[in-house]
């Protein structure tokens, strides 16, 4: 156990496997990001304006509270999750250790600006649409970041892997097939 416990978790082939394949779909949703973003608004705080509090040119009616509150509702626990998972595997990340508390309140931060930035223009006041351009930006940014820290973590993990001493169980720190520990082996027991 004390193996897992100081990061060999990422040598583990099945934990490398699922973290790929989770970087993976992972990928896919920032990509995706992207295209919902930008099929509805821009960067311009304009098009943030036009998208939340409505525009008479392209007959686009202003953005209820109801629907907002819905897609709020699906949005702030997916970002929890998404967040937490990154975060969480970055603390095994080779990155500076004053880099992982900066990245991780910047992701998290980034994320409630990006949800909040469309309900101050809409309720509040349209002058602050940057909000929302700043908590889009900087939280894909940190995704990108959190998405590559997680494929380094898996790279030194394969190569860790190989190096690992042959007949070491990645679950524990006995011999292969044996299930038995050195202090079980001890004469008297």
């Amino acid at each position: 156990m004390k193996y897992l416990e100081k990061g060999g978790f990422q040598g583990h082939p099945l934990m490398r496997l699922t973290l790929a394949l989770t970087l993976g779909l992972l990928l896919l949703f920032w990509l995706t990001n992207f295209a919902m973003y930008f099929a509805r608004m821009s960067l311009r705080p304009s098009s943030i304006v036009a998208y939340y509090d409505g525009s008479e040119e392209d007959f686009r009616p202003p953005r209820s509270p109801e629907s907002m509150l819905e897609t709020a509702h699906m949005h702030l626990p997916m970002m929890a999750v998404v967040l937490l998972l990154l975060t969480h595997l970055t603390i095994f990340a080779p990155l500076p250790r004053r880099a992982k508390p900066t990245l991780i309140v910047v992701a998290f931060l980034s994320g409630v600006f990006d949800e909040g930035g469309g309900w101050l223009v809409r309720f509040v006041d349209p002058a602050l649409a940057p909000v929302k351009v700043i908590g889009f930006v900087g939280l894909q940014l940190s995704i990108l970041l959190l998405l590559s820290s997680l494929a380094v973590l898996l790279f030194n993990g394969a190569r860790a892997g190989r190096l690992q001493p042959r007949g070491l169980d990645a679950d524990r720190e006995t011999p292969t097939g044996s299930g038995v520990t050195p202090e079980a082996r001890r004469p008297g027991r």
